[in-house]
C-alpha cells in the first residue's frame, strides 16, 4: 500500500520551509518583482541560514553517511521528496526569489551525477555559508530549445583541452554564476553522440555574459545571455573526464541533459505546485472578504475553489510519485515528464481563475496578478508541456511497437 502521510522529518522540512517562505519572501516578494531583483543583503543573510533550492539543503541524504555507517543499517534515500516538499513551499513564497537563492542550481545535478570525485569537490565545495554563490546550466540555445539535439555551440579539441564557440539563452543566475555547465558538441553531424558537458567557471577568456533579460514574470530572477567566442576550457573541465564518454560510444553528453531533467523537472512541478497553492490561498481569504460570515456565497464560486483545490491535490501528488522513483532509484522519466506537463497547466489554470473570481480588483497590486505573470514559464522551460508529452508517449507505446 502507499502512505501518504509525511514523516516527521517531511513535516519538519516542510514547517520550517514554509515559515521561511511566509516571514522572509513573502514580505518582500512584490517589491522585488517592481526592481527586478533581489536585495544583495538579503541574499547574503539567507546564505548564512543555509537556505537554497537545493536538495540536500533540506537534510535529505547528505549528512547521513556517517550515522549509517555507524548503525551498519541502510537509511532509505529521500533526498528528491524532501526537494519536493521544500520547493513546493518556496514557491509559495515567491517563485522567482526562490530561483533566486544562493547555490549551484541547475548546474548541481550534473557535477554531482557525472563529475569525478575531483571535480565535485572542487565545483560543489565552493558552496559555504561564508559568501552567496551560484551555479547555472547552460543548454538552450536561440535555435535549441525543447529540442536539445540541435544544440550548435561547438566544441573543438585543442591540446590540453577544447574551445568553445557559441551562444546560449535563458539561463537563470548565468551573469552571476561562478561557473555553469555548458553543453556543446564535438561534430553536430553526430546529433546526440557528439554532446559533451563543460563547466565553464566565471571569468574564462572569452566567456561573457551579454544581456540580462527584462521578462514579464520571475522578473526578480536573473535569467542571461550568454556567449562564448574561442573559449578555451581546460580537460579537467570536461564533466567526467573523456574516458567517460568513450566508454559509452560519445553519447554521454546528451545523458547527462537528460537524467538532470528527470531529478529537476519533478523540482519544477513542485513549484507550479506551490504558485497554484499560494493563488488559490489569496483567492480563498479575499472571497472570505467579500462573503462575510452567514452570507449565502455564489455557487459557481464555489465550485471552481473546490475544483481548484482537486488539481492542486492531484499534481502534487503526481510530483510525489516522480521523485519517490527517483529516491529509489527506478527510472522516472515518464512520471517526471508527466508531473511537470500537468503541474504547469494546472497552475496556469488556476492562477486565471483565481483573477476572474477576483475582478478587476485582482489586477491592482495584487499577489495573484504577479504570480499569473510568474506561473507562464512553468509551462515552458524545462522542457514545454508538448515535449512532456512526446515523452510520455514514446514510454507508454515505443515497448509496443507504435514508434514515434
Amino acid at each position: 500500500m502507499i502512505d501518504f502521510e509525511l514523516s516527521p522529518q517531511q513535516k519538519q522540512v516542510r514547517d520550517m520551509v514554509h515559515w521561511f517562505a511566509e516571514h522572509e519572501m513573502r514580505p518582500i516578494s512584490l517589491l522585488a518583482d517592481k526592481e527586478e531583483r533581489v536585495p544583495d543583503e538579503w541574499l547574503a543573510k539567507v546564505n548564512r541560514m543555509g537556505i537554497s533550492l537545493s536538495m540536500s539543503n533540506f537534510g535529505g541524504d547528505a549528512g547521513k553517511k556517517k550515522d549509517d555507517a555507524a548503525r551498519k543499517e541502510p537509511r532509505e534515500r529521500q533526498a528528491n521528496r524532501l526537494g519536493v516538499i521544500a520547493a513546493e513551499e518556496l514557491a509559495w513564497g515567491d517563485p522567482a526569489i526562490a530561483l533566486s537563492l544562493p547555490g549551484p542550481g541547475l548546474g548541481g545535478p550534473p557535477v554531482q551525477s557525472t563529475g569525478t570525485p575531483e571535480q565535485k569537490e572542487r565545483f560543489l565545495g565552493i558552496f559555504t555559508k561564508d559568501e552567496p554563490r551560484w551555479g547555472a546550466y547552460a543548454l538552450t540555445e536561440p535555435g535549441a530549445g525543447s529540442d536539445v539535439s540541435g544544440i550548435r555551440t561547438s566544441a573543438k579539441k585543442v591540446d590540453g583541452g577544447y574551445v568553445l564557440n557559441g551562444h546560449k539563452v535563458y539561463i537563470t543566475n548565468g551573469g552571476r554564476a561562478s561557473w555553469v555547465v555548458a553543453f556543446a558538441t564535438v561534430d553536430p553531424s553526430l546529433g546526440r553522440a557528439g554532446h559533451r558537458a563543460f563547466v565553464v567557471e566565471k571569468g574564462t577568456p572569452g566567456f561573457t555574459c551579454t544581456r540580462v533579460a527584462h521578462k514579464m514574470g520571475l522578473r526578480a530572477s536573473e535569467t542571461a545571455e550568454l556567449v562564448f567566442e574561442d573559449c578555451f576550457v581546460p580537460i579537467d573541465n570536461l564533466l567526467g573526464g573523456e574516458a567517460h564518454y568513450e566508454n559509452r560510444a560519445g553519447s554521454s553528453g546528451f545523458r547527462v541533459a537528460m537524467s538532470t531533467f528527470d531529478s529537476t523537472r519533478p523540482i519544477v512541478a513542485a513549484m507550479a505546485v506551490g504558485i497554484a497553492r499560494a493563488a488559490y490561498e489569496y483567492t480563498l481569504e479575499f472571497v472570505k472578504q467579500e462573503y462575510p460570515r452567514g452570507q449565502r456565497v455564489r455557487h459557481d464560486v464555489l465550485a471552481k475553489l473546490g475544483e481548484m483545490d482537486a488539481k492542486i491535490h492531484a499534481a502534487r501528488l503526481l510530483t510525489w510519485e516522480a521523485a519517490w522513483k527517483a529516491d529509489l532509484g527506478q527510472p522516472n522519466a515518464k512520471e517526471a515528464a508527466m508531473c511537470k506537463a500537468h503541474a504547469g497547466r494546472v497552475s496556469l489554470e488556476v492562477c486565471a481563475d483565481c483573477l476572474e473570481i477576483m475582478g478587476p480588483i485582482g489586477l491592482d497590486g495584487h499577489l495573484v496578478e504577479k504570480l499569473y505573470r510568474d506561473v507562464k514559464v512553468f509551462d515552458i522551460f524545462e522542457g514545454t508541456n508538448q515535449i512532456q508529452h512526446l515523452i510520455v508517449a514514446r514510454r507508454l507505446y515505443e515497448p509496443h511497437g507504435l514508434r514515434l
